[in-house]
């Protein structure tokens, strides 16, 4: 009789665990392939996202002092009082930012006031290669067109 529970108890045979490896390796490698596909469309977007938000702590700028600050005084100005050029009316205390803005990919972000595209302002990163005027570049006045379309 304990021999008969000891047959009947048996553990999985090498197939059966071959099996269940290769089935676990298949998930993770669709897993994989959809995630890293995500991750770089994910950082795109929220890059997109940070250039409206400066967009709009400028205007809040303007708003505040009837001008957007400077090329030379650049996106600084949104996060410490400019101390060169047309100084601000107007500034509140912890700035229109908490700290300067960095894209997706941690590089800074570039502004030009008034802008080279017809644009008042425009704000651009120079997108996941960290070179500016590739066409992985992200800004302000092709998200424009787009939402008008």
């Amino acid at each position: 009789m304990f021999k008969q529970i000891l047959k009947s108890e048996a553990g999985m045979t090498l197939v059966e665990i071959m099996v269940v490896v290769a089935i676990i390796a298949g998930i993770t490698g669709l897993i994989a392939v959809n995630v890293v596909g995500r991750r770089d469309k994910a950082n795109i977007d929220l890059t997109s996202t940070q250039i409206s938000s400066i967009i709009s702590a400028l205007d809040q700028y303007k708003l505040d002092n009837h001008a957007y600050p400077s090329t030379d005084q650049g996106l600084d100005a949104l996060v410490h009082k400019p101390s060169s050029g047309k100084m601000p009316k107007y500034y509140p205390d912890g700035g229109y930012l908490k700290k300067p803005p960095k894209d997706s990919w941690g590089n800074d972000f570039s502004f030009a006031s008034p802008g080279n595209h017809g644009e008042k302002i425009e704000v651009w990163s120079a997108g996941p290669d960290g070179e500016f005027d590739t066409e992985d570049d992200i800004n302000s006045w092709d998200s424009d067109e787009e939402s008008a379309e």
